[in-house]
């Protein structure tokens, strides 16, 4: 088990990041999130997980452990893999999931690309005992007062679109990040952008 690489940051992409480690280069699955906070050639140290299949093995990082820990506990609900997982962390904090969890609430999990209600309300049950009660104060998503933009288009092109509907989401829903002042919140955010996308194609 890796539990966590610490190195230079040799190369950032929309969903990865690679961290050289000893003088081998580990591809380091993010989300927009953690990968906003990363710059190549500054030093980083990513909690990770590592998701071993018959043809691949894989390594996700996270900012800290309360999100690696949120990660795998996710995945033990039937029907969620770590992409599906990380998309979830990506919209929402741990946090933001626990709270979710806890008040049944549906909505903010059909935030999630690729969750529709009978998704949510059988993720609702299945994870009600595991996920624990919320820590911090009640916010939806993670406060972010700079580079919001960055971390929504990065958002968007890791979920496949194209940059130039990225930047059309990004730029319709900014009316809405301006008038939540000095911190919009990003996963609020990236489900307008989704609804603009999806009235659009």
């Amino acid at each position: 088990m890796i539990a966590f690489v610490s190195g230079t940051v040799a190369a950032l992409a929309p969903d990865a990041a690679v961290v050289e480690v000893g003088g081998v280069g580990m591809a380091v699955q993010c989300t927009p999130g953690t990968l906003s906070a990363l710059r190549i050639g500054q030093s980083a140290r990513l909690h990770t997980s590592l998701v071993v299949r018959e043809d691949s093995l894989t390594l996700y990082g996270f900012a800290d452990d309360d999100e690696r820990q949120t990660f795998e506990l996710l995945q033990t609900a039937s029907g969620v893999g770590p992409r599906l997982a990380q998309a979830m962390l990506a919209v929402h904090t741990p946090d933001a999931l626990r709270r979710a969890v806890a008040t049944g609430d549906e909505k903010a999990l059909t935030a999630v690309p690729g969750i529709g209600k009978k998704g949510a309300q059988k993720l609702l049950l299945e994870l009600k005992d595991r996920l624990g009660e919320p820590l911090g104060a009640p916010v939806m998503g993670a406060p972010v007062s700079q580079g919001w933009r960055d971390q929504l288009h990065a958002a968007l092109i890791g979920l496949g679109y194209a940059t130039r509907e990225a930047d059309e989401a990004v730029a319709a829903v900014t009316p809405q990040a301006e008038a939540a002042g000095g911190a919009p919140e990003v996963g609020r955010l990236l489900k307008a952008a989704l609804q603009t996308l999806n009235r659009a194609r």
